[in-house]
């Protein structure tokens, strides 16, 4: 997807020239391997960011040719920028791409280091989706961030780890989902109704 531009312990932000159809998108689940450790940290996109290029700015309002606009869509001057909230990691070593973690490999936990800069960022496999998502103990660590949309990123997060299963698994993953969001929002039922109608849409 892109290279990271500057991170820290909770998050993260990459570079990218060109917005394709399917990436970057807000609740997506990504990876970053950071090096020279190989531990691998997850995270869930919750904002892109197109700044001013100048180029664009000599032509708005001339009603620029077509080509122009596909060609400055994918050569940007100025790189469209992703922030990525960190979710978990796993140890895995220079193989991370080759070869997919076993659920117990997971933390759900933040990354002991960031990734450094200019390391690659890669959207995850369904697989990986699968494997992250076996379990629920990243909701916590989403719901309790204050800089990002929480309940919009968890439950965007939740459908994209739905579409990443077959079809007949998505409404008990969907059902187990939730009751572990009532479970850990029981004390603020407004907030959680809120999140569950999210979900729903």
């Amino acid at each position: 997807m892109g290279r990271v531009l500057r991170a820290c312990t909770r998050d993260f932000s990459i570079g990218c020239t060109v917005m394709r159809p399917d990436i970057p998108a807000f609740g997506s689940f990504v990876l970053a391997q950071g090096q020279p450790s190989g531990q691998a940290i997850y995270g869930l996109i919750y904002d892109v960011s197109v700044d001013d290029d100048p180029f664009v700015r000599q032509v708005v309002g001339a009603n620029p040719p077509e080509e122009f606009v596909l060609d400055q869509r994918t050569n940007r001057q100025v790189p469209i920028e992703v922030r990525v909230l960190a979710v978990g990691c796993a140890d895995l070593g220079p193989a991370v791409r080759s070869e997919p973690p076993s659920p117990g490999a997971v933390h759900h936990c933040l990354p002991a280091q960031p990734p450094l800069t200019l390391d690659w960022l890669y959207q995850c496999t369904h697989e990986e989706v699968r494997t992250f998502t076996a379990r629920f103990d990243y909701f916590r660590l989403v719901l309790e961030s204050p800089e990002v949309p929480a309940d919009e990123l968890l439950a965007a997060s939740l459908r994209a780890a739905a579409e990443a299963r077959p079809e007949s698994e998505r409404e008990e993953f969907l059902v187990s989902a939730g009751r572990e969001l009532v479970r850990l929002l029981a004390s603020d039922p407004t907030r959680l109704e809120q999140l569950l109608g999210r979900l729903r849409s």
